[in-house]
């Protein structure tokens, strides 16, 4: 046997079913004993649920009481599963079916729609909008793609929910539901779209379930198979079944009650796909005699963490925080959360790359920080934040900004017009440049007033909203500008950011990040509007966004930091405030109806409030940024709001002394450095940097390091090179440091 056997990556088997208990904690052993159901395990975010549950069927198996081949464990992502089927066979229990309920649906319908129905089972559709454009078209309905998006999203939903055509927008009206569109239009799209699948004998993954469920009702042969196929279910993630899941799973079982359920209802973020914590909520209704066992020892995140989560759910309402756990850590403790507000959005950002910057100097791997948010469209700063100091980073669940259809195609349009100029009708009357961009971005969907709900249309809304918001920017940094300069601008900055992709700081949703965890996660844009998202009316619907960022949370192990701005651009009306869920959490701030001292195991200072700029963490002022004031142009002496003129502390249309050929030298020595560390040129430094070394020729180190985008690490790897190159001295090919430090 190698040495690799006993690593990590291929760990011992355990030589007995009781060396399977070995290890888990009293709660969890609980778990891995009770054999029979029903049971109802209640499990915290990090408490180990999935070690709880693979253990138990591990256990059941190694000691003959189940026979691997009638388990049947069913979640929800494929990723679960396969994490699922991992464990178990680490476990040395082989031979157990670990699925999604799609794929143990259609296995199962795969196996007996011959001998149900005869024949073949018709043909899967894995992508319903091109169906569903044709049902809108015969409907007379146009719709362009995003709509399309938001049209398949609710026939699905209606699907899950088993709602037919004829009964959505009853349905609608009771749950209270944003419907993307009229009611009536989508009940009539949906009506059509299920004739066509039916003309073309064709099925999508609703249907799996749907047809499923149809034949185990209605042949009670095949489901008697079923039930003498698989004994013993496990659901992983209980809170996210919808009707339709839960449907299924009561014709699995039949009348028996061998089910061990899962889950946490403060974790249930997804509603609007139809996913309700009801069942999980009724399990000790519906099985009087169910063993119920709590796991509340959080392993993944520290005491500090562990406070502010707790105290964001003491103040919830509704049934899901009547069964709310109170979650203690189990791990040392560490720093304080760290409250931070900023003056304006460019502000949050570059504060926030700029902690980024120093955990990944103290240590922290670039890839154990993340930074989330509620709205994909929130990213592009934080992009460009992030390239600006020089470090890496990824997306998950979302394209970058600049490479998103709506902004590439908004780009075009901004293209077409600023090429035609005083010759586009569609300008006529647009006397600024953000009126230019408003008028050309109404034909790609831009409103004045944002879409109601959530969907595709509001993300493509709120991209646009964005792209309008930096040319009201661009035009306060640069009064009398084009729409040819503000459209140079976009290029510039998609530029920047499609250098190749790196492994780095994970920018996320935070619906996107459920279920991963990191050493240190950044909360941003905490401000009310954006959490609860304005569209959030309902007590439901609130009480889900505050679920939503106790999900985010508890993604962070030990550094976890939680930020707002007062105004949207620099200069701009402070009249934004921190989220409500924060009440009496955060530094200076008060529960407003709060049960039994919601924010008291936080540790935070209430008696003492923050300023613009000033970090809390606990009692003590962390990190406190100096208050920002107005930065003036070093040659005019007007107000600077433009990032990059900031950096050059001078208007880019004012007068320049910059040294060109010492600016060349520069860009030919960034080149080299780049090509050595492997790393996009605007890791080293931005051009703007450039420029500003170029015209302010430092000759000491403490004349670069002011030089904004240097600092103190820039200036311990490039300094010296810099500096050489700022005096005429020549550098040695090769003379710079291996690799990249990130």
């Amino acid at each position: 046997m190698t040495a690799a056997t006993h690593s990590t990556l291929f760990p011992q088997v355990p030589e007995t079913a009781d060396a399977v208990l070995d290890g888990l904690d009293p709660e969890q052993r609980e778990v891995a004993l009770a054999l029979r159901g029903p049971v109802c395990v209640l499990a915290g975010a990090g408490t180990g649920k999935t070690r709880a549950i693979t253990h138990r069927i591990a256990y059941g198996v190694r000691s003959g009481r189940l026979q691997p081949a009638t388990v049947l464990a069913v979640t929800f992502t494929n990723r679960a599963a396969g994490e699922l089927r991992g464990r178990l066979r680490q476990l040395g229990a082989t031979g157990v079916q670990a699925r999604t309920f799609h794929s143990a649906a259609l296995r199962q319908l795969q196996y007996f729609w011959p001998k149900a129905v005869g024949g073949e089972l018709p043909r899967l559709v894995e992508r319903k909008v091109q169906l569903v454009a044709e049902a809108a078209a015969r409907c007379g309905i146009r719709l362009d793609r995003n709509e399309l998006r938001d049209a398949t999203s609710e026939i699905e939903w209606a699907k899950v929910t088993q709602t037919v055509p004829a009964d959505y927008p009853a349905a609608v009206a009771k749950t209270q539901r944003d419907a993307p569109r009229d009611p009536a239009e989508l009940s009539q799209i949906y009506s059509v779209y299920e004739q066509l699948k039916r003309e073309r004998s064709v099925i999508d993954f609703e249907d799996v379930l749907l047809l499923t469920v149809g034949i185990l009702q209605d042949r009670h042969d095949i489901a008697d198979h079923v039930r003498r196929q698989y004994q013993h279910f496990v659901v992983d993630e209980y809170q996210d079944v919808s009707p339709l899941q839960q449907r299924l799973l009561d014709l699995w079982l039949g009348d028996r009650d061998d089910l061990c359920v899962v889950g946490d209802a403060s974790q249930t973020i997804y509603s609007f796909t139809g996913a309700t914590p009801e069942h999980l909520l009724n399990f000790r209704t519906r099985h009087p005699e169910a063993t119920v066992v709590k796991l509340v020892r959080d392993y993944r995140s520290t005491p500090q963490v562990v406070r502010l989560a707790n105290g964001l759910l003491s103040q919830a309402r509704g049934r899901a925080a009547e069964h709310r756990l109170e979650l203690v850590s189990q791990r040392e403790k560490g720093p304080e959360p760290v409250f931070t507000e900023y003056p304006d959005e460019p502000a949050e950002a570059e504060g926030t790359a700029r902690r980024v910057r120093d955990l990944i100097a103290a240590g922290v791997p670039a890839g154990e920080i993340a930074v989330l948010y509620r709205v994909n469209s929130q990213s592009e700063v934080y992009e460009q934040a992030l390239a600006d100091a020089g470090v890496p980073y990824q997306l998950r669940g979302a394209e970058r900004f600049f490479d998103r259809a709506e902004v590439r195609e908004a780009g075009v349009a901004l293209r077409g017009a600023a090429r035609a100029g005083g010759n586009d009708p569609l300008l006529d009357g647009a006397d600024d440049l953000p009126a230019e961009v408003r008028a050309v971005l109404s034909t790609k969907g831009w409103t004045t007033t944002p879409p109601t709900g959530s969907g595709a249309v509001r993300d493509r809304w709120e991209s646009l909203a964005a792209l309008v918001r930096l040319a009201e920017d661009f035009e306060q940094a640069k009064p009398g500008a084009t729409l040819s300069d503000l459209v140079a601008e976009l290029d510039e900055r998609a530029a920047a950011q499609h250098a190749p992709t790196v492994q780095g700081v994970t920018l996320a949703s935070l619906h996107s990040a459920k279920g991963l965890e990191w050493d240190a996660a950044f909360l941003v844009g905490m401000t009310e509007g954006m959490m609860p998202i304005a569209y959030a009316k309902t007590d439901e619907q609130v009480e889900e966004e505050r679920r939503l960022l106790y999900v985010g949370v508890t993604r962070a192990r030990f550094h976890l930091s939680l930020s707002w701005a007062l105004a949207r651009s620099p200069g701009g009306r402070a009249g934004r405030r921190p989220t409500r869920f924060l009440n009496g959490l955060r530094p200076g701030s008060t529960a407003l109806g709060a049960r039994g001292g919601a924010g008291g195991g936080a540790g935070i200072d209430r008696g003492s409030g923050t300023g613009p700029g000033t970090a809390r963490s606990g009692t003590q002022a962390e990190s406190r940024p100096r208050r920002r004031g107005p930065v003036r142009c070093r040659v005019c002496g007007r107000t600077l709001t433009d990032a990059g003129e900031m950096k050059l502390m001078r208007c880019e249309d004012c007068p320049s002394d910059m040294d060109e050929a010492l600016y060349e030298r520069l860009r030919e020595w960034r080149a080299g450095r780049a090509k050595e560390i492997s790393q996009p040129a605007y890791c080293v430094f931005t051009d703007k940097t450039l420029m500003a070394i170029a015209e302010a020729v430092p000759g000491s180190e403490s004349e670069l390091v002011v030089i904004a985008g240097v600092g103190n690490r820039k200036l311990t790897r490039f300094g010296a090179d810099v500096l050489a190159i700022c005096a005429g001295q020549s550098l040695e090919a090769g003379s710079g440091e291996d690799g990249w430090d990130v």
